[in-house]
């Protein structure tokens, strides 16, 4: 008979009738509390939500140059013609799906990112997380990623669509586009239609987001600052936080833009019902990986960075430090 309260009794190999005890799993001991993944959620609202948003116009511009690169020539000339022909409020087209979605990407991505990390170093144990600190960096910010999507990818598909689409011939506010797009599955793909091409681009994103700036970080406290990092000033490491996220930012531009390139391209209405493979086959490796490129190094960059800087800062205001590392275990 096999019974189970805290441990588990299993027959012994040999037979005999004796019963042998055996731990059940205990749970991972986590080196932060609830408490703490909330207010990295919070952080995540804020570096990806708010400073989403704040860039709107440079991604408007980005998404038409991948859609329509014989039209948009470069950021300045297509902000220019944009707002020639609709105004400022061409170029802030889609900000009300960008904050909703990117807000919901950053809490989970951040706060699950920082979750994960703990876990994996526990599961792993402390010799083991220090060894393979790299593999648990990337490891986690692919797996939060990964959850993270699912809940941005309606709002992404609203947003690129309303940033895309001829002037005139799809609603430009946020909720006129939305219940278009609900209404309208098979023709529009809502709500995960672009799930794959999104995953393609953030998850390889995500994975050189986190691992590359860790370990860019760490770089700067072993080679440079060779102090404990918490005898330096709080500005100091939050300009360390900055510069590390803008080198990290413009790796990940370069890795995740086929697949950026991809998402803009679903929305076209002369791809409606094509798949990812066959839009990629006919528009070209080399024009997926160059179209739009040079706006998104320069929105990427600066984005990864200020969003490491907004997200570290709001940790410091919090009291709970600058990201680097892996957390000790207790």
């Amino acid at each position: 008979m096999v019974t189970r309260e805290d441990t588990l009794t299993i027959k012994t190999a040999n037979g005999s009738g004796s019963l042998a005890p055996i731990q059940w799993m205990n749970r991972l001991e986590l080196a932060h509390d609830t408490s703490y993944y909330k207010k990295c959620a919070a952080g995540g609202v804020l570096s990806c939500g708010v400073m989403h948003t704040f860039i709107t116009p440079l991604d408007v511009v980005k998404c038409n140059l991948q859609v329509n690169p014989s039209k948009y020539k470069s950021v300045w000339s297509g902000l220019q013609l944009i707002m020639q022909e609709e105004g400022m409020r061409g170029i802030w087209k889609g900000w009300g799906p960008t904050l909703v979605g990117y807000s919901f990407q950053g809490a989970f991505k951040f706060g699950l990112y920082e979750y994960f990390k703990d876990a994996f170093s526990a599961a792993a144990g402390p010799e083991n997380a220090h060894h393979y600190r790299s593999l648990i960096y990337v490891a986690a910010g692919g797996s939060a990623e990964c959850i993270a999507d699912i809940f941005m990818c309606p709002w992404e598909m609203v947003k690129v669509k309303m940033q895309t689409s001829p002037a005139g011939t799809f609603p430009t506010d946020f909720g006129p586009a939305l219940r278009y797009m609900y209404h309208n599955p098979v023709e529009t793909g809502f709500p995960f239609g672009s799930m794959s091409p999104l995953w393609g681009r953030q998850i390889p994103y995500a994975i050189a987001k986190f691992g590359c700036f860790e370990n860019i970080v760490e770089g700067f406290y072993t080679h440079l600052l060779t102090e404990p990092k918490e005898t330096y000033s709080k500005p100091l490491q939050l300009g360390v936080t900055f510069v590390s996220g803008y080198m990290t930012g413009t790796i990940c531009g370069i890795i995740s833009h086929p697949a950026d390139s991809l998402v803009s391209l679903m929305s076209k209405a002369e791809h409606k019902g094509k798949s990812a493979v066959t839009i990629a086959s006919e528009v070209g490796l080399v024009n997926l990986m160059t179209n739009g490129l040079g706006s998104r190094l320069i929105m990427v960059g600066a984005l990864t960075g200020v969003q490491w800087w907004t997200y570290d800062a709001f940790k410091t205001v919090m009291g709970m430090g600058t990201t680097s590392g892996i957390s000790k275990q207790h």
